[in-house]
């Protein structure tokens, strides 16, 4: 999992790509298992994979090593599914949402150290499935159900069955399209949720040619969320689904350095002892008040400060800064690489047991380092 964390620090693990896949599979177990091969062609591999209408037998869906998968409880067949990386639960908990519609179902994920370095605990990931009704909403989950008002970070994915001049502007939208889709835009963009599609990018094409291209599969990220959507994207290849596979990757934000610190331990002594010694402080007020003598401190505090800070290099922390970094550390991570470079020279038993010995001294010191932090 190292690959898809920048660095562990006080307040979590630090994700450096968290990649979240969605897809039609439209039933078919051959579009189904292409699109978990293509996944291959991606810097990074999927952490979770929100699949519609996926491929099942007797109500089961399909194992994959690596994965672990959520749908809606029996009976019937699951029209909704999540599936979750296995080395992702080894760092986040995650507990299964159910909602009244079996078209939808959502799974948390929870960090009691809090998510992508910040105190949110909490991500709630979304699979919807809208099917055609006959009655209103005219749609198999209501626009209210799916988009709620969390506190938490929300993403929600799915096959909305909708046309939507904000997803597909150049799409002509009879009057019923419209009214239909809107309730949904609108109840997102009250919530407030932010739609992630680039308008126009389609995400359906159909398998016969007397119908054109058209947007359905939709993403939306609640503003809790939206900072950390990196983008969203169809780098993948054709599954046999007349569905696009979307990508919808987030990443933490710019991690906040903090400003230059005076490295006390490099004071210039002599040259601080010669500035002291003309040194002098402003004359006291003659008839002094709180508020004067409060200021007369304050400048003369300042001045003071000024000059042992012009004498005393900086600290600058970068993203790959270790606070619990010691002179006795590089001191035994330089003993342990000249062992090493020994018995790459001379690979004898003598060389090899140094080697082992100062490798094992400079990791347990490494160790007891970051426990005393």
């Amino acid at each position: 999992m190292e690959n898809f964390f920048t660095r562990y620090t006080d307040s979590g693990a630090v994700f450096l790509s968290f990649p979240i896949v969605q897809h039609n599979c439209l039933g078919c177990w051959d579009v189904f298992l292409s699109l978990f091969h293509s996944f291959t062609v991606l810097p990074h591999p999927p952490l979770i994979v929100a699949i519609q209408d996926p491929p099942s037998r007797r109500s089961v869906l399909p194992t994959l090593p690596g994965f672990m998968s959520f749908a809606p409880p029996p009976p019937g067949r699951p029209r909704v599914a999540i599936y979750v990386s296995r080395t992702l639960n080894q760092h986040l908990s995650c507990s299964t949402v159910f909602h009244e519609s079996s078209d939808m179902i959502s799974v948390d994920f929870f960090s009691p150290e809090g998510l992508f370095g910040s105190p949110h605990r909490s991500l709630r990931v979304t699979s919807v499935n809208l099917l055609r009704t006959n009655s209103p909403p005219y749609r198999s989950v209501s626009p209210e159900r799916v988009f709620s008002f969390p506190s938490y970070r929300h993403l929600v994915l799915g096959d909305f069955n909708l046309h939507h001049p904000l997803a597909d502007p150049g799409r002509s939208l009879s009057e019923t399209e419209f009214i239909i889709s809107t309730r949904y835009f609108d109840a997102a963009f009250d919530a407030p949720y932010h739609l992630l599609n680039t308008p126009g990018v389609y995400t359906r094409f159909p398998f016969d040619t007397t119908s054109r291209p058209s947007v359905l599969d939709l993403a939306f990220a609640n503003t809790a969320l939206s900072s950390l959507v990196s983008s969203w994207d169809t780098p993948l290849p054709s599954t046999g689904s007349d569905h696009v596979p979307c990508v919808v990757t987030l990443r933490p934000p710019a991690v906040m350095l903090p400003p230059p610190t005076p490295h006390w331990a490099l004071l210039d002594l002599y040259a601080v002892g010669k500035a002291l010694d003309n040194f002098t402080t402003l004359p006291c007020p003659a008839r002094p008040t709180p508020n004067s003598l409060s200021r007369w401190f304050d400048i003369s505090s300042t001045r003071l400060t000024s000059l042992l800070t012009s004498h005393v290099p900086c600290k600058h922390r970068c993203p790959r800064s270790k606070p619990w970094w010691s002179h006795r550390l590089s001191s035994l991570r330089r003993e342990y690489n000249r062992f090493a470079r020994l018995s790459r020279l001379d690979p004898s038993p003598l060389n090899w047991s140094n080697v082992k010995s100062s490798r094992r001294t400079y990791f347990k010191a490494i160790a007891s380092a970051k426990k005393a932090h």
